[in-house]
């Protein structure tokens, strides 16, 4: 695989122009774009056709949670869009997976229509024990990665999101083919609001499948030749 398909850009920003903007400026630089909760609740479907036209791929990461049926429906007409990636919450359950994963597969039997990958998130990296504490899980975020990893997997997903911290793990336990898409990823010691970081060199040294990276590189001086250097660090993964 090209290096530079690990990398899937984050789209979080609030005006349909400026990701037109970062489309235009990231899509030879990249693999994928991340449309989340912020940019999809202000532009809707179109920032996602915007990207299919420029022949770039989409993770729509709206991390469904909902009654099985209803997250079964939604991701149909996520399907529908031609994305190539959708998100769940593993903590939705085992049913809830399952139904949409089963809905994904039938709806794929249209020639119109793409299956897309369907993975589960674990923990969020913004969390930390004492935040699972605070809401009621007694138990460390790597064991409740670990069950909820299983647990995607035994519902037929075809991945998950997870912490740098978690990769290796759930590698071991779900496989070579198993995606892992690792967000909280930095290039220094700054963490905003994630709690639990990695660099994109170990993340993929580790295992993941794909790293999110957004202000990170947003906000540098240069972000072209950043993702010059982070697509060179990925590559020496890799070889290893």
């Amino acid at each position: 695989m090209d290096p530079k398909e690990k990398i899937i850009f984050a789209l979080d920003v609030d005006r349909f122009e400026e990701a037109q903007q970062l489309v235009m400026e990231f899509k030879d630089h990249v693999g994928m774009f991340k449309v989340g909760k912020q940019l999809f609740t202000q532009c809707g479907p179109k920032i996602v056709d915007y990207i299919k036209l420029k022949n770039s791929k989409v993770f729509l990461d709206l991390k469904y949670h909902d009654i099985p049926n209803t997250v079964a429906k939604a991701s149909i007409e996520a399907a529908k869009l031609g994305v190539d990636i959708l998100n769940v919450h593993a903590s939705g359950g085992f049913t809830m997976m399952s139904e949409a994963k089963r809905a994904l597969v039938e709806a794929g039997k249209n020639p119109d229509i793409r299956r897309p990958k369907i993975i589960g998130v674990t923990v969020l990296t913004s969390l930390d024990d004492g935040e699972l504490k605070r809401v009621g899980f007694d138990i460390p975020v790597i064991e409740l990665t670990k069950r909820l990893a299983l647990l995607t997997r035994e519902a037929g997903l075809d991945g998950v999101v997870a912490g740098g911290s978690e990769i290796e793990m759930i590698r071991e336990l779900c496989g070579k083919d198993f995606l892992i898409i690792t967000p909280g990823v930095r290039l220094e010691e700054k963490k905003d609001d994630q709690k639990r970081t990695i660099t994109p060199q170990e993340a993929i040294r580790r295992g993941a499948s794909y790293i999110v990276l957004g202000r990170a590189v947003r906000d540098a001086a240069d972000p072209r030749a950043l993702l010059k250097k982070i697509t060179g660090d990925i590559a020496n993964a890799l070889s290893l």
